[in-house]
């Protein structure tokens, strides 16, 4: 009977709402392929959606504000030469997404805060150590510029983007077709779900399986885990009835679930999606219509089911907006960009306050854009909490930030001498020396990265402006 008794939370009146017709996104092929990837990436200045394409793979990248109906021209990111399964953008860098192949390759892209002309063809880099498709790609949360990348060859790597080296490879370690891969919180373990019914949490640094469980939930179907932020770990899966089915795990003892939930019958793999500052789980199933979403606490029965938000199209895939790119003027929680065949339509997720001030109970600090260590540190053995932010103020998205990024982390390993600064604004009175680096980093591209002529064309667009004087 205790069921009975109103809990307090909240969280309780969470409610989710469809935006309207004119701020969705329309027109746009989402892809078909077989996969229980989400098709969809978000961060606070980008949507970006893997799409239909003709002879290779491709994905489209709009701008946030782009909505209503997209131009048929509009350019894609086409480098890969076979579909795209998964796509992911840097948590320390907006401007930088990673997408994987069933060419058995992972390519990092730049993207411009600008819109441009002709489709994106040749990556920053392209990571090459699979031998079958590559199904997940996942950034580490704390380090700057590691990449993880598993694929249908049973393997997980690690990969430093900034140098495009291997750093890592587990490949005794799985031994079947993985199906997912999640970091913890600050990105000293990893959680994975495996075709062989096993979850294994594992040290990636040291290569080990640190704790594992057979057969979580009882079904054949594929299971998905996530780690939450007090490093419990959060199932989903099917029972031997096929029921869909949540579990809450604590590593401390795991045996049994300290939570075990059945739900529906339905066969869609229940995808979870986690905001750790709200501690609350939502689950969107490819092909169901509706997002359940439950509260997670520290006493039992630890799995709170809140709410469920209903619709009548079917999801194709689905988006998870970062909490730095939510309006916190309007108390959102939480925003989904669910992908329908032909449309991306984002939905709100708020909680009900009637005062206009900031609601500093529902916005802890969060992470923010930069790194709390880089990726020699963490290979090294050194671990580090995110850096967080305050939302008191809203988030601005940083401007020209990949300039910075291809300069320092990414664009080959020996960037060009002088001084590191943006060109975001060209100023006509420029002085010698910032010309001076324009023609070194075009020298350098020529001399390194024979492929890039875009880029390559763009600065010397930049470089005629300096030189004509103007902006």
């Amino acid at each position: 009977m205790s069921r009975r008794v109103v809990r307090q939370s909240k969280f309780r009146h969470v409610f989710g709402q469809p935006v309207k017709a004119d701020q969705m996104y329309e027109d746009i092929r989402v892809s078909k392929v077989t996969c229980d990837s989400s098709f969809c990436a978000v961060n606070p200045k980008f949507v970006a959606i893997i799409v239909e394409s003709g002879g290779g793979g491709a994905f489209i990248v709009l701008p946030l504000a782009k909505t209503g109906r997209v131009d048929k021209n509009h350019p894609l990111v086409t480098g890969h030469t076979a579909p795209v399964l998964d796509i992911d953008w840097c948590p320390h860098n907006d401007n930088v997404i990673a997408s994987a192949s069933e060419d058995t390759t992972v390519m990092v892209w730049q993207i411009p805060d600008y819109v441009p002309m002709r489709n994106i063809t040749e990556p920053v880099v392209t990571l090459e150590g699979h031998s079958k498709r590559v199904s997940i790609i996942s950034w580490h949360p704390t380090a700057r510029n590691v990449l993880l990348s598993a694929g249908c060859d049973n393997l997980v790597i690690l990969w430093n983007v900034g140098t495009g080296e291997m750093l890592l490879a587990l490949d005794d370690i799985h031994t079947d077709l993985i199906y997912n891969v999640g970091w913890n919180r600050n990105g000293s373990l990893l959680v994975t779900t495996c075709k062989d019914k096993k979850v294994r949490i594992i040290d990636p640094r040291k290569q080990q399986v640190v704790a594992e469980k057979d057969k979580p939930h009882d079904g054949v179907r594929p299971i998905r885990a996530i780690f939450m932020a007090d490093g419990k770990i959060f199932t989903t899966g099917f029972s031997r009835m096929s029921e869909r089915q949540l579990a809450l795990w604590d590593l401390n003892n795991f045996e049994e679930p300290i939570a075990l939930q059945e739900m529906d019958t339905s066969n869609g793999v229940l995808l979870p999606f986690y905001d750790a500052d709200s501690s609350i789980v939502y689950l969107c199933g490819k092909g169901d219509s509706s997002i359940r979403y439950f509260e997670i606490t520290d006493e039992a029965p630890y799995v709170h089911y809140l709410n469920t938000y209903s619709s009548k199209e079917p999801q194709r895939g689905m988006g998870f907006m970062p909490k730095r790119g939510l309006d916190v003027s309007k108390c959102e929680i939480a925003r989904f960009f669910k992908l329908h065949e032909r449309k991306c339509e984002p939905i709100v997720m708020t909680v009900p306050r009637k005062s206009d001030l900031f609601q500093d109970d529902l916005y802890p600090d969060t992470p923010g854009p930069e790194p709390a260590l880089e990726a020699d540190e963490w290979l090294s053995g050194k671990d580090a909490e995110p850096i967080l932010i305050s939302l008191r103020d809203g988030y601005v998205p940083i401007k020209n930030r990949e300039l910075k990024v291809v300069k320092k982390n990414i664009l080959d390993n020996k960037p060009p001498p002088g001084p590191r600064r943006s060109h975001s604004g060209c100023d006509p009175n420029v002085s010698q020396p910032a010309l001076q680096e324009v023609l070194e980093e075009i020298r350098a591209l020529k001399e390194t990265v024979q492929a890039h002529e875009k880029r390559i064309s763009d600065l010397e667009n930049k470089l005629c402006q300096f030189t004509n004087g103007t902006d």
